[in-house]
This record gives structure tokens, sequence and C-alpha cells, in this order.
């Protein structure tokens, strides 16, 4: 007999509104079931800069603690801090992961990520359900007779080296970057990279605060891209770079202000990678493919296309044992960084580029921009998304179709993607074309018109 499950469990974590769907009760529960079915001996557990996370994080560790699980607590920190703490510290006995944060969530939502041994990701048919269900049924064992014991992470150096080691600080100019916080978790991360890089740091909302001053952190959307644009122009900066709440995703502006679409960082990075692992294999979402595919092509990498969201395409690359997977909402995952996504090497790997290479952001990706222009990610609110995915497929029969996240549809000169979120009651589009901008309004205009009829 099949039950209930809180509305806030979803496909590849925890996310609801605090206190309606997750609470610190929830939360605590949240513990005990992780310990239960997964058996861990200790767990490294953090927290973003919301103000729900400390009550919530305080829940679940003494979830864990009275299931006898060892917890490394690691305060303030971004999710790449958890992933990177459960697949370098094996050794020190860490097997398991939980961050708690809603991300680019509005201020009243809260979250949980998890990770079990290597930073291996869990999903909703790895244990989200089957969690679920023994809170539900109130099935969680009685207290373990001897409680774990609670240990405080001495700082971030470790974390800090692991990333410096990317680039060669020998190769490195004094670049100027912009790096916009958000009011996010990032800026520790920042502070203590400062000191190990020959960069000039302009910055933007750089005092953590979970009243979200600013508004949350979500650099996807256009109204909150400006103030990082405006301060490149004004310092002249080389690039600017900003993060969401958890920074577990970067975006990018070039020399000139221009926001970069995520779809043609995956293309630079793919490349950057390849350089040092010829032949590699490279992973990409279904909803923009064709310059991924004809760069990694191009430089003798094999392009594989997996479906949306950090579970799946961290699970994907471990099969393929893919160097680096990107996706075009800014996650990139990278095989040396135990197939997890981080905020903070993407532009570290940037600033190594144009360091090497003297020259522009701009420059890098033009060619990219004009060879294939997007529609960018547009979302819209349906009643019925099934729906209106069937009538999309009806008015497209035509085109080349694959179901590998929602509906692409390929023609020669154009092609589309249209999904249902994982995360939020949304129908995303992205359109792109074979350099035609023309072609490209006409068809993204088309298809909201069936969105939106």
């Amino acid at each position: 007999m099949s039950v209930a499950i809180p509305a806030c469990f979803k496909a590849y974590d925890i996310r609801g509104k605090v206190p309606d769907e997750l609470n610190p009760g929830l939360a605590k529960g949240i513990g005990r079931a992780f310990a239960m079915i997964f058996e861990p001996r200790k767990v490294a557990v953090g927290h973003d800069i919301r103000l729900s996370s400390p009550e919530l994080t305080d829940a679940l560790v003494q979830g864990l603690l009275e299931s006898g699980v060892d917890v490394l607590y690691l305060g303030l920190c971004g999710t790449e801090e958890i992933y990177h703490a459960a697949f370098s510290l094996e050794d020190q006995g860490v097997d398991g992961g939980i961050m708690v944060t809603a991300s680019h969530n509005p201020a009243d939502y809260n979250g949980l990520k998890f990770v079990t041994r290597g930073a291996r990701p869990v999903t909703g048919e790895s244990g989200l359900q089957q969690m679920a269900e023994c809170i539900v049924k109130s099935e969680l064992p009685s207290a373990a007779e001897r409680p774990g014991e609670l240990s405080w992470a001495p700082d971030k150096k470790a974390y800090i080296q692991h990333l410096v080691s990317y680039v060669k600080k020998e190769e490195l100019v004094p670049l100027t970057i912009v790096v916009n916080n958000g009011n996010g978790s990032a800026a520790p991360v920042v502070d203590l990279l400062q000191q190990e890089l020959p960069f000039t740091f302009v910055k933007a909302f750089h005092e953590p605060d979970g009243n979200f001053p600013n508004g949350v952190p979500n650099p996807l959307l256009p109204e909150k891209r400006e103030e990082t644009a405006r301060l490149v122009r004004k310092h002249g900066a080389d690039f600017g770079v900003a993060w969401d709440g958890d920074f577990d995703r970067c975006f990018f502006w070039d020399e000139t202000g221009s926001f970069i679409e995520g779809y043609y960082v995956v293309g630079l990075l793919a490349l950057e990678l390849l350089r040092h692992i010829p032949g590699g294999k490279i992973l990409h979402d279904p909803r923009l493919i064709w310059n991924t595919a004809e760069l990694v092509n191009n430089a003798g990498g094999v392009p594989v296309m997996a479906q949306t969201g950090h579970a799946f395409i961290k699970e994907r690359m471990r099969l393929e044992e893919a160097i680096y997977g990107g996706e075009m909402s800014a996650h990139h995952y990278f095989k040396s960084f135990g197939y997890c996504d981080s905020g903070m090497i993407p532009w570290l790997l940037v600033a190594s580029l144009l360091s090497r290479k003297n020259v522009s952001l701009s420059s890098l990706v033009a060619g990219c921009r004009k060879a294939y222009p997007v529609s960018g990610e547009i979302n819209s609110i349906v009643s019925d998304p099934d729906y209106v995915i069937a009538e999309i497929e009806k008015c497209f029969q035509d085109g080349e179709k694959d179901y590998t996240d929602g509906l692409s549809v390929s023609f020669p000169e154009f092609r589309f993607n249209v999904r249902k979120s994982n995360t939020e009651p949304l129908l995303r589009l992205n359109v792109e074309s074979r350099g035609n901008p023309e072609l490209l309004q006409k068809r993204t205009d088309e298809l909201l018109s069936i969105i939106r009829d």
C-alpha cells in the first residue's frame, strides 16, 4: 500500500517552504532516516546563509547523533564543500554528506542535498523515497545506545588547496574580476582564494546575509544580471562572475559586461579539459547541444547526452568515466572533483585560460554565439504541462525527436527542447539555430504561442 510522502521530497533532493513543508521536526526525522537506510559512520554536515538553515541543521544533526552517527560540522559553507569532504575524507571515516540549502529558491524555502560514500548522490529511487516512507510510517528505530560524536571542521585549507590545484600559479596574470556573492555563501571562499591568487577582486553584495537585502541570488534571472554587468564596465574588469546562494553554480560576464549563456561556457570548459585529457568523454544536457557536440568532436573528445539534473549527470558520468559534464544552467561537474559540481573551479579555469592565451573572454565565445544563437531558457507557468508538451509534439511531427529529458525536436536549421522543471511548477523552453537569429526568433515566438495559449 502506497503512502503520501511529504511534498518537499523531490526527484533528487528535498526542497520546500518553511515551516509548512519543511521544519525542524521533519529535519530531525530525515537525519534518523538517512542513518537507518545508509548506515554511515560519519557524515559531513553544513548549511547555507538562509535564516532557517541553522535551526534545521541543528535538528538534522540531532537526528544523526541520536542514531549513533558521528557528525563533522562544516558550518556555513557551499554545497561543494560538503561534496569535497565526502570524497576527500574517506580515510578519516567520512562516508556521507548532507547540505542544508534551497539554492536559488525564494527566501522562505529551504532543503537538503545528500551524498553517500565518495560523494555519490542520493535520488528519489536510490533512497529519498524510502526515507520519506519510513518517516511517514513511523518506522524509524529507537535511539542508539551510543550516540554519535560531534566534531568541527578546523578550516577550509584542504578544500582551498584542491581548488588552487586546477591552475598553475606561475601562468596567471593579474586580472581584475568582478565577484558578485549576492549576499550568499561564496564570500568566505573568495576571500581565502584571494590570498592565493594574483587577481584583483571587485566585490559586490559580498556580505553573507540570509535576509537577502538585494533579493535571493539567482543570476539566471535577467533582472539579477545588471549589477555585475555595470561593475564590469565601470572597473574595466577582465570578466565578471556571480553565484547562486550555495555557489554550486557560477555565471559569467565578458569584459564588455555582456552575459554569457551557460551553454557556451560548457563548450569552453570542455575544450580546456580535453587539452589535458585528450579523447575524454564530455557529458552535456539535452536542452542545447549543437555547439557543445561540434566543439567536442572537433577536439577529438566524445560528447554524451544525459538527463538534466545533478544526480542524473553524476550517475551517468561515473558510468561513462567522463572527465567533465556541463549543464547550460551553469552546473559544471568534474571527475577530479568526485564527479561533483563546483561553482569555483569553472571561473578558475577561465582565468587560467585568459592568462595563458592573453585574449579576451568575448573573443573566446564570439564564434560560438554567432554559429549557434540561442533563445535563453524561457519559463512558463502552465496548468497541464504534459498536455502542452503533447500539443507541441503534434505541431512539429516532422522533426527528429528525442525523449532523454522532456521533448527535443531537431530540424536541419533549428532545434528545441521543452521540459518540466524538477524543482518548480514550470515548463522550460530552449531553442537554438544554425547561425540564423531571425529563424530562432520566429520559432521561439511560435512555440511560446502554443505554450501560453
